[in-house]
């Protein structure tokens, strides 16, 4: 059975949780308390849509407000993700293929190339840019 998407339903969850851009840490927090909940279930597909769109939000909010201490960082990105799915580093190592190829990408040894990145988020559910990190990507197509 395919779940269709349901456009009112989605019209209330965003009534609901009110997503808006994140320009302070007390709402890039209450961004971060909705995704762990819609993490932890079966999401319907307007439940996911909400998921992704708030990563997205949130995402962005990290890379502008933490942007002094770090660049884009897809690792951490990964390693948020890991810890708060309920997915191992085997599962990881399954989709990725390597074992050594995720310990060098989760200690941050390894970039995330635009092909892992989409089966990154393939494996996650969300958008794959969360793992790319604009610098690779720019390198990847100059070669």
């Amino acid at each position: 059975m395919t779940l269709t998407f349901n456009p009112e339903r989605y019209k209330e969850l965003l009534t609901a949780y009110l997503p808006k851009l994140i320009k302070t840490e007390a709402e890039n927090e209450q961004a971060l308390a909705i995704v762990e909940d819609l993490m932890h279930r079966e999401r319907t597909p307007e439940e996911n849509e909400l998921y992704q769109l708030l990563i997205t939000l949130i995402e962005k909010f990290e890379q502008e407000y933490y942007q002094i201490n770090q660049q884009n960082n897809p690792q951490s990105m990964l390693l948020f993700l890991l810890e708060e799915s309920d997915e191992s580093k085997a599962d990881l190592q399954a989709v990725l293929g390597s074992e050594i190829l995720v310990d060098d990408i989760l200690n941050g040894n390894s970039k995330i190339n635009p092909k892992l990145a989409q089966k990154l988020g393939d494996f996650f559910h969300v958008e794959a840019s969360l793992f790319v990190n604009p610098l690779v990507t720019a390198e990847s197509e100059t070669l």
